[in-house]
């Protein structure tokens, strides 16, 4: 099934409100906000009254440069007005490109958490974010939108995803060094 969200009522909103935040979250392409927002799964449920949407099945989110994908999406507008939306896959992924640069920043887990009212993204089991090819991995890894606040945790003996099971894996590349002014 393909939906385009321009043609939903407020349970659509709903839905655009997470991609366009989660855009912001990942500092996306300010554009991205402004493009349309459409919706591939097998399965739609929309609740005015309970102010929740349920997509599943092979759930496909794009706006402009952002992509997420899924096997399960819940939207819930809280009472303030703000959304908590989680995501659910073996893995989910979102994918967006970076405002001003060809750069892009990657993540995956078997859930993410987006709170619009904290500005926060939460990456459950086996997550990891990337961009470029610095990384951060973990059995949870977490980022707040207006600090720019990144958190890793490893999970224990059990959680298998970086190099030493258990244990929090960052890959950061060295900065490129700034060339000194060519003589006049």
């Amino acid at each position: 099934m393909f939906l385009n969200l321009r043609f939903f009522s407020a349970s659509s909103l709903i839905a655009g409100i997470f991609i366009g935040t989660l855009s912001g979250v990942v500092n996306a392409e300010k554009a991205d906000r402004e493009k349309p927002i459409n919706l591939e799964a097998d399965k739609v449920s929309l609740d005015d009254n309970k102010k929740e949407s349920v997509f599943e099945g092979n759930v496909i989110l794009t706006q402009g440069t952002t992509k997420i994908t899924a096997a399960k999406i819940t939207v819930i507008q809280e009472k303030d007005g703000s959304q908590k939306a989680t995501a659910f896959g073996k893995p989910a992924t979102f994918r967006s490109k970076r405002e001003g640069v060809e750069e892009f920043v990657d993540g995956s887990a078997e859930k993410i958490v987006y709170d619009s009212k904290t500005d926060k993204v939460e990456l459950f089991t086996n997550a990891w974010l990337r961009r470029e090819k610095d990384e951060l991995r973990g059995n949870y890894v977490s980022y707040e939108g207006s600090t720019e606040f990144y958190q890793a945790l490893g999970g224990g003996a059990s959680a298998t995803n970086s190099a030493t099971p258990g244990r929090v894996s960052v890959v950061m590349q060295p900065k490129p060094k700034t060339q000194p002014a060519a003589p006049k």
